[in-house]
């Protein structure tokens, strides 16, 4: 499996219907990202949205940012996956996570268990799971949405690797270490290509409060040096600045090149813009000039 170093996480396709986002993707795959990255939610189901990606394309690898593990149980999470790598051969990511309490509890009206614990029960279910299709593809990868050091430890043991998400740099780097040689890590980094600071962090902070209510997230902050200041209502501009790249399009490739340099094997790159519910082809374009040259 091929996912380059650069790919494209994105909610967007989520507010379209797949006749713009096949186009959409489409283009993505020949301007020469490596990967899709998309969450579930409340939208589509994540095995469906990566076949109806894979279906678009040529090339590009659909990636799960990430799959809950509350949405399916383990028997159909491995045969979901098992199913597209079977029909799409070196072109499936599965990234799991545990999602969080609020949208488990609060949304799907279950019980929010131990995130390790459940994760590493969840993984042994996965493995064991039968599955009666006499092939399987020649790889069935997968990587764990892991913040902390004993979820990065088991991303290195039981997963291909770990999948990030509202990280700075500074984590990539601790991940990296924790991870050792080898394992994917690929974080996700969040921009916006504006160079007033007043306008980025703005548009910036339509994203980063959402985030700092979830537990997950702002423990993690925490273990990086964040202050309970830095934390409240919207994150401070040292928080935000750091989360988020914004300025020039050189700005924007200095950060991901950061990543890069810190030990990230591919970074997927989120847009942020003033309208989120508007596929950003234009800033994917651009950025696609700067970061993908040959």
């Amino acid at each position: 499996m091929d996912i380059r170093r650069i790919g494209i996480w994105t909610s967007a396709f989520e507010q379209q219907p797949w006749s713009a986002a096949a186009e959409a993707v489409a283009e993505l795959d020949e301007l020469g990202y490596g990967a899709i990255w998309y969450p579930e939610g409340r939208g589509r189901d994540t095995f469906a949205q990566a076949a109806l990606i894979l279906t678009a394309t040529k090339r590009i690898v659909a990636a799960p940012g990430i799959a809950n593990l509350y949405a399916h149980d383990a028997m159909g999470m491995a045969s979901g996956q098992r199913t597209i790598c079977e029909a799409f051969p070196s072109r499936f990511l599965l990234g799991i996570g545990v999602s969080h309490r609020p949208a488990v509890e609060g949304v799907r009206g279950q019980v929010y268990g131990p995130p390790l614990t459940t994760m590493r029960k969840y993984l042994d279910a996965m493995d064991a799971a039968p599955y009666t299709p006499p092939y399987r593809g020649p790889e069935e990868p997968r990587v764990l949405a892991a913040l902390g050091p004993k979820m990065l430890e088991l991303s290195r043991d039981r997963a291909q690797g770990a999948h990030p998400y509202f990280v700075p740099v500074e984590h990539t780097e601790q991940a990296r270490n924790i991870l050792g040689a080898g394992p994917i890590l690929a974080p996700e980094q969040a921009v916006v290509l504006e160079r007033d600071p007043s306008k980025a962090r703005e548009i910036a902070r339509t994203h980063v409060p959402n985030y700092l209510r979830l537990e997950n997230y702002s423990n993690n902050l925490r273990r990086l040096g964040f202050s309970e200041d830095d934390l409240a209502g919207a994150g401070s501009d040292k928080l935000v600045d750091a989360i988020v790249a914004w300025g020039s399009l050189e700005d924007v490739v200095k950060r991901v090149q950061a990543h890069l340099d810190a030990g990230a094997d591919h970074v997927c790159i989120q847009v942020l813009t003033a309208t989120p519910r508007v596929i950003p082809m234009p800033e994917w374009r651009e950025l696609a000039a700067a970061l993908l040259k040959k």
